[in-house]
């Protein structure tokens, strides 16, 4: 039996990195391949997994990001793992989900949106440089046998800038519960959200999901909807800074086309009283977002930083727009309203794109990686 350790710094088995890789491990564990371990500062329970907690003092995020990769290296080689999976940037590592992408990319990404002093401020940055220091002494570490991305997009990246070859790297894209994200959202809950949040039936509405508004791109959907009277935009999610949006909301002239709806447990309402998706995203590897709307039969609007962009097929499943360019975004937005008529057949090429991403799916792919690697 080989011993794994997953070495993740905050673990929620509810979280996307997480449930990426839980299915496959609970088999591999369950038939006595693996035994599972995880280190982490803190961790719920999960089942057929033990822990081991890593939590040394730290004071700012450079500290407790070096602090941990320096316990967690401690705890893994002393406990004597044959395999290492990390979710952190850490070298050493046997095996690497990329699931934050490349964070010299984010960069690169970032640096477009901002202006001259902030960009600066962005270079100088302690944490930007010890990630970009870090990830770079993880990939070219020698202890690195795989790299595990959820979007080919990721590859690219990580290939240009540390020219990995192609035997180093999976592709697995994040799966989707197909059931629980379903076309028959849109009968179930349609009318009665529509209602709560007082939506005309008929009224074209976009659906966006996710915190962090400043790089999911919430303002650029606002500007982007402010020129094309009657449709409604309802943005789910927490930010810090939301009140921001709500007042530029009402500088554009849009209020009372937006609905803010704040975090929520289920969002799958959400998507059943939607029409299409909107996530204008600045820099994201693979949103499950995405997926999940695609899933419901909407279709996406997304950027061609998203990695998720590769399932869309521009103007059969939605469109893909630079990160940046809210013109084109309020385009394509425009096409889709002409296009009325075919939004029934846009709904079920959205829903077919995401009918192979089951979570099985996903569990399986992983499996037969893990099996290959032991």
């Amino acid at each position: 039996m080989t011993r794994l350790a997953i070495v993740r710094q905050k673990y929620n088995p509810a979280g996307g990195a997480e449930r990426f890789v839980s299915r496959a491990l609970a088999a591999l564990s369950a038939d006595g391949a693996l035994e599972v371990s995880l280190i982490a500062r803190r961790w719920e329970k999960v089942d057929g997994i033990g822990a081991i907690t890593v939590d040394p003092f730290y004071l700012g995020n450079v500290w407790r990001d070096w602090g941990f990769a320096r316990a967690a290296r401690r705890a893994w080689r002393r406990a004597g793992f044959e395999l290492v999976q990390s979710h952190e940037r850490i070298p050493g590592c046997s095996i690497y989900r990329a699931g934050d992408g490349v964070h010299a990319a984010w960069l690169a990404h970032r640096k477009r949106a901002l202006g001259g002093f902030k960009r600066l401020s962005l270079a100088f940055n302690p944490y930007h440089a010890y990630v970009c220091r870090a990830e770079r002494a993880m990939f070219v570490d020698p202890a690195l046998k795989l790299v595990i991305c959820n979007a080919h997009m990721v590859k690219r990246e990580i290939q240009r800038h540390f020219g990995l070859p192609d035997e180093k790297f999976a592709v697995v894209y994040n799966g989707v519960d197909t059931e629980a994200f379903h076309p028959r959202l849109k009968a179930e809950h349609r009318a009665a959200m529509r209602q709560t949040w007082q939506i005309p039936d008929a009224a074209p509405t976009l659906l966006y999901v996710g915190s962090g508004f400043e790089r999911k791109g919430v303002e650029r959907a606002l500007r982007a909807i402010a020129p094309l009277a009657g449709v409604h935009l309802v943005v789910v999610g927490r930010d810090k800074h939301a009140d921001r949006y709500q007042r530029l909301a009402e500088t554009l002239g849009v209020a009372a086309r937006v609905r803010f709806a704040g975090a929520q447990n289920d969002v799958r309402p959400f998507y059943g009283m939607a029409d299409a998706f909107v996530l204008p995203t600045l820099y994201d590897p693979f949103p499950n977002v995405c997926v999940e709307a695609l899933a419901c039969g909407l279709p996406v609007f997304t950027t061609d930083s998203c990695g998720a962009s590769e399932l869309v097929r521009p103007g059969e499943n939605g469109w893909v727009v630079d990160a940046l360019d809210v013109d084109g975004l309020s385009a394509a937005i425009q096409v889709w309203l002409a296009r009325e008529a075919a939004w029934p057949s846009l709904a079920a090429a959205a829903r077919a794109s995401a009918e192979p991403l089951t979570l099985t799916a996903m569990a399986r792919q992983l499996t037969e990686l893990y099996r290959r690697f032991l």
